[in-house]
């Protein structure tokens, strides 16, 4: 399935002790880089939730933001960690001796600082149970996102492979009359010259400088390599159907070897047929690679 590396999820569970929220955000990238926003009592579930979304994703920059909202009962006492809250007090208090004029700090600061208030009155192990389950579905929906872009960019990319051929078949279509042309201009100079095609040797030579040109504007080659360059995009995204490969860094390089083909076709041109299907078609490949970008 061709896949976009953009894409936006979010789900939220609320539950008997408390709530969580998940939200993923995804945009295009070389790699796979993963950054993952928990809870400083989550940590060690970090692993686990990398191996999940490295399961699903191949490419991309992917951010994930799990808040953890915690029903306290009113018959439990608040419970908060007495060393670490002396700590900060003591840290605080030589800070002030150092800076002029500082802000005062009250308790609520202090029990703001991670660590310092202990809400574990829910049995950890329910809340692990929860968070993977969670992240699964989240991660569906992520998906379900990039496969809906990524059938609108193979959609376009498709109509824009469609109309480079539809260049290179005028182009191809077009090259005997361009041909003729350049001869009748190459007759009217030697006219011009007033140089009469009186003998053999004469028409000899002005063959010989048609031949010449012909092989200099010859672009059959550059025509049969953007056919083949086509189809293997076209053969790219098919196999992308069938599989749950990353396509985008292949057609990332055919995109190159497109806009190589398109150079030479200019450098060769030796009318405006032939200059004018090179712009378009560079115009055409920048368009397909712009998109793809975007894609995994």
């Amino acid at each position: 399935m061709v896949k976009s590396m953009t894409a936006y999820a979010r789900q939220e569970e609320k539950l008997l002790w408390g709530s969580i929220a998940i939200e993923l955000r995804s945009v295009n990238h070389r790699f796979l880089e993963i950054s993952v926003k928990v809870p400083d009592e989550l940590r060690a579930l970090e692993m686990k939730i990398r191996d999940r979304i490295k399961g699903k994703l191949k490419r991309g920059k992917l951010e994930l933001f799990l808040r953890l909202t915690l029903q306290q009962e009113g018959t439990h006492p608040i419970a908060f960690n007495h060393d670490l809250a002396e700590q900060l007090a003591r840290t605080l208090h030589d800070i002030d001796k150092l800076i002029y004029n500082a802000a005062p700090v009250n308790a609520v600061d202090i029990l703001n600082w991670p660590g310092v208030l202990d809400s574990w009155n829910i049995d950890q192990e329910a809340i692990n149970g929860a968070i993977l389950p969670l992240l699964d579905t989240v991660l569906e929906e992520l998906l379900d996102g990039k496969k809906r872009e990524g059938n609108a960019l193979q959609q376009m990319i498709v109509q824009r492979s469609n109309d480079m051929r539809a260049v290179i078949a005028m182009v191809r279509n077009k090259m005997p009359e361009i041909l003729q042309a350049q001869r009748e201009r190459l007759e009217e100079k030697l006219h011009s010259m007033k140089i009469a095609f009186s003998s053999e040797a004469d028409n000899n030579r002005l063959e010989q400088e048609m031949v010449f040109i012909a092989q200099k504007a010859d672009v059959a080659e550059e025509m049969d390599r953007l056919d083949t360059h086509l189809d293997e995009i076209d053969h790219t995204m098919t196999h992308a159907v069938k599989t749950n490969e990353a396509i985008g860094r292949r057609l990332d390089f055919l995109m190159q070897e497109l806009n190589r083909e398109a150079n030479t076709l200019g450098s060769k041109s030796i009318s405006n047929v032939t200059t004018q299907a090179s712009v378009e078609l560079k115009v055409l490949i920048e368009q397909m690679r712009e998109q793809i970008q975007n894609i995994e």
